[in-house]
C-alpha cells in the first residue's frame, strides 16, 4: 500500500510538474504566537524554513513576475490530482463548465464583494480581455490609461482600437510621482467629452508604485466613467476590498503574492454590469444571465486543482493574518528602500510617501552595472526580474539577509 502510494506521488510529479502530497508531506504548524511577540524575526525565519520548500541557498527577490506556493497550497494541489486521478469522487476534478458557487461565495468573503460578482479566469490578462472585448464601445469613444501598463493591461484596449475603431490614449505618470493626490488629478483632469473608460494598473509592475484607486474610481464615477482595475499586483500585496475600492471592474492574479499556484486569475464586475458584459470563449449557457459572473466562466475543461490551490493559499493568509502578512511585505521594503538610497549610482524609482508603494522598490542604476549585478546575482542564488531597471519584491519568505546579500553583490559590482 505504501509503495503504491508513493508510486502515485512520483508520478504526479513526473506529469504535472509537483510533487505527491505524500512526497510533500502534511504541513506543520505555525510557529507560535509567543514566538512572534517575543522575537519577530525568528518567527518570519521559521515560516520560510517550515512552511516553504524554497532551499536556504535561494534568495528570491522577484514575486512581481510569479510568487512561490507554499507546502499547504502544493499539497491542496496534489491531493486534489490525486482524487482525480482515483476517482474516489463523484465530481468531475475540472472546471469550466461548473459555476463552483462555494469556492465562489468563500472568495467573495476574502475579496469584499458578492459571490454573484466573481469569476475564475487563468490570470489578469484574460480578466481583463473578457471586459475589453465584452463591453460594448462605438468608433470614436476613448479609453483612458497611464503610460505604466503591463502588456496584459494595454493591448486588449489597443486591439479594440484596431479593429473597432475606438480611441486609446496614454497619460504620462511621473516616476516618482509626489502623492496620492497628484496622481487622482492626473487622470481625473484628464478625462474628457469622449471618455468612456478609465484603465488603469492599482500598482505598477515596472515599479510598484500604489495608485489611489478608491479615489480615482470614485471620481470617475462620478463623471459617467467605466474604471477597469490592473489589479494583477494588488492580491496579496495589500488588502483589496472590491466593494470599497469601488471599481466597476476588477482583474486579479493571485499566482503573483497571494501563495496561489500559477493560473490563477479573477475576474470582479458590478453586478449591475453583469448583463451588459459579452463574454469571449462561448459554450453551453454562454447567455444564461442568471449565472450572473459564472457566465465567464464557461470556458470548457480546466484542472481544478489549481482552484484547490487558489482556496489553500488564501486561507494560509488568514491562518498567518492578513495585517501581519501585509506588515511584513511592506516593512521588507522599506529596508530595501533605505539601502537603495544609500547607493550613490541608483535612481529611485520608488517615492519616499509609504502610501505609493507596498511590497516592490524600483530603482534605476547604470546598464553595464545593472547587467553585471544580474549576472553575478544569478550564480549566487539571487532571483531577480531582469527588466530595464532594478525592481526586488519582498514577501514574508524574504530574509533581511537576501536583501543584504544583493545589496553587497550590487556595490561589489560598482567598485569595479
Amino acid at each position: 500500500m505504501r509503495r503504491r502510494r508513493f508510486l502515485q506521488s512520483a508520478s504526479l510529479a513526473t506529469l504535472f510538474g509537483v510533487p505527491g502530497a505524500a512526497a510533500v508531506g502534511k504541513p506543520r504548524p505555525l510557529p507560535p504566537g509567543s514566538l512572534f511577540e517575543r522575537d519577530p524575526e525568528a518567527w518570519w525565519g521559521r515560516i520560510r524554513e517550515e512552511q516553504f520548500l524554497l532551499p536556504r541557498w535561494r534568495a528570491f527577490l522577484n514575486c512581481g513576475t510569479l510568487g512561490v506556493p507554499p507546502v499547504p497550497v502544493i499539497r491542496a494541489v496534489a491531493e486534489s490530482l490525486e482524487r482525480g486521478a482515483s476517482l474516489v469522487d463523484e465530481a468531475y476534478p475540472r472546471w469550466g463548465y461548473e459555476t463552483l458557487e462555494e469556492y465562489r461565495r468563500e472568495l467573495a468573503h476574502f475579496f469584499g464583494c458578492k459571490a454573484e460578482e466573481l469569476a475564475f479566469t487563468h490570470n489578469a490578462t484574460e480578466a481583463m480581455n473578457i471586459v475589453a472585448n465584452g463591453l460594448d464601445l462605438r468608433p470614436g469613444d476613448e479609453v483612458l490609461t497611464t503610460d505604466q501598463e503591463h502588456p496584459g493591461g494595454l493591448c486588449c484596449w489597443l486591439l479594440k482600437q484596431a479593429r473597432y475603431g475606438i480611441v486609446v490614449r496614454q497619460v504620462a505618470v511621473p516616476v516618482p510621482p509626489k502623492s496620492p493626490e497628484q496622481l487622482v488629478d492626473l487622470l481625473i483632469g484628464a478625462i474628457g467629452p469622449r471618455t468612456r473608460v478609465l484603465s488603469f494598473s492599482g500598482i505598477t509592475t515596472t515599479t510598484g508604485l500604489v495608485f489611489p484607486v478608491r479615489e480615482i474610481c470614485r471620481a470617475a464615477r462620478e463623471r459617467g466613467v467605466l474604471t477597469v482595475v490592473d489589479g494583477a499586483q494588488m492580491n496579496g500585496q495589500l488588502p483589496v476590498n472590491l466593494h470599497e475600492l469601488g471599481c466597476d471592474f476588477f482583474a486579479g492574479s493571485p499566482h503573483k503574492w497571494l501563495f496561489t499556484p500559477p493560473g490563477c486569475g479573477l475576474l470582479f464586475v458590478r453586478e449591475q454590469l453583469l448583463d451588459g458584459l459579452w463574454v469571449n470563449v462561448a459554450t453551453g449557457q454562454w447567455d444564461n444571465k442568471k449565472l450572473k459572473a459564472a457566465r465567464f466562466m464557461q470556458v470548457g475543461t480546466n484542472n481544478r486543482a489549481v482552484l484547490e490551490g487558489f482556496l489553500a493559499g488564501v486561507r494560509f493568509v488568514k491562518q498567518l493574518g492578513p495585517d501581519r502578512v501585509y506588515g511584513r511585505i511592506h516593512q521588507l521594503a522599506r529596508r530595501a528602500r533605505e539601502q537603495a538610497r544609500e547607493l550613490p549610482h541608483a535612481e529611485l524609482l520608488t517615492p519616499e510617501d509609504d502610501r505609493l508603494y507596498a511590497g516592490m522598490v524600483a530603482f534605476r542604476l547604470p546598464e553595464p552595472i545593472w547587467r553585471r549585478t544580474l549576472q553575478l546575482s544569478r550564480r549566487r542564488g539571487l532571483w531577480l526580474w531582469g527588466g530595464p531597471h532594478c525592481r526586488l519584491s519582498t514577501h514574508i519568505h524574504t530574509r533581511p539577509s537576501d536583501l543584504d546579500t544583493f545589496f553587497e553583490t550590487l556595490r561589489e559590482v560598482a567598485r569595479g
